[in-house]
């Protein structure tokens, strides 16, 4: 059985892009045992060094793509909208028999956002996929694991790319800094960052700068 895992790194974070992992197997040829046997699971519970070497295996052995959603277009639109938009690209262009996806909402939104990606695959005419949609749907079924950890090394690197800016979650004081570096200095703030997050208002509202 074809089978699709998705899932997405950066989400909450304050910088950078959100990353939109996809991983596909054939089910029967490369069954959950092999994937786990490779490393495939949550990737927030590797370190780095450990998802890079899951990596090394799992990018061999399912065909893979990461989509980056950028801050730029996360401040134009709708976080969900964009990230629902993607899913319905990924499972068109894979057309899977079976999708495993690492619930983006509530649980109480399911079943509504299953309709959503239903009524978007039919007007494209593309053949509807079984769907498994849960919280933590990355640490239960290691299709989802694999697609998760190529998503946060797609996103990890690019943070590392911006320089000494921390994590890019609003917790983190490394990236509150660097922001109110920016602020403070009166400087307009960098395409990587999502102006339109409350981090923002709520440093300004603190005259920090």
């Amino acid at each position: 059985m074809r089978t699709l895992g998705l899932d997405e790194a950066g989400r909450g974070c304050v910088l950078g892009p959100m990353v939109v992992g996809a991983y596909c197997v054939d089910s029967i040829a490369l069954p959950d045992e092999l994937l786990r046997a490779a490393g495939a699971t949550d990737s927030k519970k590797l370190s780095a060094k450990r998802r890079a070497k899951a990596w090394a295996q799992l990018s061999d052995l399912g065909e893979h793509v990461q989509v980056e959603i950028s801050a730029v277009q996360i401040d134009a639109g709708n976080l969900n909208q964009l990230e629902e938009a993607v899913f319905v690209d990924l499972i068109d262009r894979f057309e899977p028999e079976h999708v495993y996806i690492d619930a983006p909402t509530h649980p109480a939104g399911i079943p509504n956002f299953t309709r959503r990606l239903v009524t978007a695959l039919r007007l494209r005419g593309t053949p509807i996929p079984a769907f498994t949609i849960e919280p933590k749907a990355d640490l239960t079924y290691p299709v989802v694991g694999a697609a998760s950890i190529g998503a946060k090394l797609l996103r990890d690197a690019r943070i590392e790319a911006l320089g000494p800016v921390g994590s890019g979650y609003p917790s983190d004081p490394v990236t509150r800094a660097w922001l109110a570096g920016f602020l403070k200095r009166g400087e307009s703030l960098p395409d990587c960052v999502r102006t339109r997050w409350g981090t923002i208002d709520k440093l300004r509202q603190q005259h920090l700068f």
